[in-house]
């Protein structure tokens, strides 16, 4: 029988700050991670690779997600410097598209970001 695996939540930072203020983007998982045991009702115990292992292994259900063989939401844990909370940085790659909307009395600029670790398709 196959072990259950979950992938796990992380939170990524915009590295580009844009008036001062830091934003989040749209969660994304690592993994997936094998899991060992079940902790109380409401956590698990995750086998984690040695790179992770600042983090502690157990972790409630609200940040896990059960692993299907679809993978365009998934980044490779290795690829990515996490900190202890989960949260990485996020960096700019390519300026995609620009775009200036004309309002009645005033005109606002747009621009479509790349972002690392993203697709194409989840540029904003």
């Amino acid at each position: 029988m196959e072990r259950e695996q979950e992938l796990l939540k992380v939170s990524p930072m915009k590295g580009v700050m844009s008036f001062g203020k830091q934003g989040k983007l749209s969660p994304r998982y690592i993994g997936p991670f094998e899991v060992l045991k079940r902790v109380e009702d409401v956590a698990y115990e995750l086998a984690l690779p040695l790179g992770l292992s600042l983090v502690h292994p157990v972790f409630h259900v609200s940040v896990l997600k059960k692993y299907h063989d679809d993978e365009n939401y998934i980044i490779r844990w290795d690829s990515v410097l996490f900190d202890e909370n989960l949260s990485y940085e996020e960096e700019s790659v390519d300026i995609l598209d620009r775009e200036v909307r004309k309002l009645r009395s005033k005109e606002i600029a747009s621009i479509k970001i790349q972002w690392k670790n993203r697709l194409v398709g989840e540029s904003t």
